[in-house]
């Protein structure tokens, strides 16, 4: 009899096992465009954009720090996705997260338990007028089980919530992976820069203490006035001065990429030179806008609506009644060996309860899980449409900073064939003094905007294989670092 019972009531569990309430998922809508913006005014680039989809399906699936071909950039990355502070902290999140998941997934199992206990205790006994006790003692041992049958579903909605917060925090931690990537790289290409200015300034002071030293001999012979060397002299003592300053920024832009790797300051090696750095291959514009849907942000931003809608259907079974199966099954003896011989006792059940008024707390339960839902939707459908604009601001960015740079180095060219024939001019009598002075402070304005545009376009690029997602790769770095020798600092839980 015992058997067909619990038969039938597995046949129900079963049967209503495929019944949730509340809202199933469904992706919000989004308009969608099927390529990124495109310029149409460059036939050059129109007929380059017939190969885009291959080309930036290349592109991003490559480990893209890599293309620029610097080993040490390559090492820094690789030891910021080792050892780096967001790194670490991204992935114990990911190992919260997964517990909390398994938390939730407990529940759809029977929760088994036990007690036991053991007294010594005195009953009085009454015999004619006198009062005397009996001591005893009690030993019990007890088993329990209780399962929810998931009825309306409560617990199924609760993993899924549980499952897509989980999935929304690795691919939280993809994302700082990515933006971890692209920080080591934009403050060593900025590191780069700043030597290039350094370097732009030392040469500046060698030339503009050559054209003092001119002046000021000058002056000795009695062929110049007084006004020619103090001239050079406030150009010269200008630049000096733009020395320390860059050695300063220097050293801030070390301390800020060993912070970044996670590890104390120190002397930053470094590899090619940011003239020498390659510019990797151009991307056409009109990408396909599926690319973006490997993006862990908006992954993410996915994965919390469906953890939200989720969380709709949790707090609408709330609302409806909680079945139960209990059981018991333990011993009670008053003698230890006789413990699990004699004294058996068990029990099994059912049981139901319900919510009948609870001041309408359940009611705004639900529509404050709706207005959650809400929200992660909007924030999901503005990061998608961010993340368009994004990557069409770095194609357009790319394409633009590369006339930049063409310009600037023909302006520095300019500017440096005319500082030497300024000064020609000059040593011949037929230019004055300022002009020499104006020329050679054009030529260093020119070398440092030269070096800036040759920077800027390094960081469009940065920015364009960040935009599309780029650096599932540092996920796989990280994992392989984690096994190599050179282990993070361990850490030790807290008791």
């Amino acid at each position: 009899m015992r058997a067909r019972v619990a038969c039938a009531v597995a046949g129900v569990t079963a049967a209503l096992a495929g019944c949730a309430v509340g809202p199933n998922y469904k992706r919000p809508d989004l308009t969608v465009p099927q390529q990124f913006y495109k310029d149409s005014v460059d036939s050059a680039a129109a007929a380059a954009r017939r190969d885009s989809i291959a080309a930036a399906r290349s592109l991003a699936d490559a480990p893209w720090w890599e293309i620029y071909q610097d080993t040490v950039l390559t090492a820094l990355i690789d030891t910021a996705l080792q050892n780096g502070f967001d790194a670490r902290m991204a992935l114990a999140r990911v190992d919260e997260s997964r517990a909390i998941y398994g938390v939730a997934k407990s529940q759809y199992y029977p929760q088994v338990g036990y007690s036991a206990a053991a007294a010594e205790q005195r009953i009085p006994t009454i015999t004619g007028d006198s009062l005397a006790g009996v001591a005893a003692a009690r030993y019990n041992v007890l088993g329990s089980l209780s399962w929810e049958l998931d009825i309306w579903g409560r617990v199924r909605r609760s993993s899924e919530q549980a499952n897509a917060a989980f999935l929304a925090t690795e691919e939280g931690h993809r994302a700082a992976l990515l933006s971890l990537t692209s920080d080591v790289a934009t403050a060593y290409f900025e590191l780069r820069e700043l030597d290039a200015e350094l370097v732009i300034a030392r040469q500046t002071v060698a030339a503009f203490d050559t054209t003092y030293q001119l002046f000021t001999r000058r002056l000795e012979g009695g062929v110049a006035s007084k006004i020619e060397p103090l001239r050079a002299e406030i150009n010269l003592a200008g630049v000096e001065a733009d020395v320390p300053e860059l050695q300063r920024q220097i050293v801030a832009k070390e301390n800020q990429i060993n912070f970044l790797l996670g590890r104390p300051p120190q002397p930053v090696p470094r590899g090619s030179s940011l003239e020498s750095q390659p510019m990797p291959p151009d991307v056409p514009a009109g990408l396909p806008s599926s690319l973006l849907e490997r993006r862990p942000d908006i992954r993410a931003a996915e994965d919390q609506v469906i953890s939200a809608n989720a969380a709709v259907g949790v707090a609408t079974a709330n609302f409806f009644p909680q079945l139960s199966l209990t059981g018991l099954l333990g011993g009670i003896s008053h003698d230890l060996s006789g413990l699990f011989t004699g004294g058996l006792l068990w029990s099994v059940g059912a049981g139901i309860a319900g919510p009948l008024f609870q001041g309408g707390r359940l009611l705004r339960e639900k529509d404050a899980a709706v207005a959650r839902w809400k929200e992660s939707t909007i924030a999901y459908q503005a990061t998608v449409t961010g993340a368009f604009g994004e990557v069409s601001t770095a194609l357009e960015s790319r394409l633009r900073l590369a006339e930049v740079e063409v310009a600037q180095a023909r302006a520095e060219r300019a500017a440096t064939e005319a500082s030497t024939l300024a000064m020609t001019r000059y040593l011949s009598g037929l230019a004055l003094y300022f002009e020499v002075l104006q020329a050679e402070t054009a030529r260093y304005a020119s070398q440092t905007l030269l070096a800036r545009a040759r920077l800027n376009r390094l960081l469009a690029m940065v920015q364009l294989y960040k935009s599309l997602g780029g650096g599932w790769q540092a996920e796989e770095r990280a994992e392989a670092a984690v096994g190599a020798e050179v282990q993070p600092p361990a850490e030790t839980p807290p008791h």
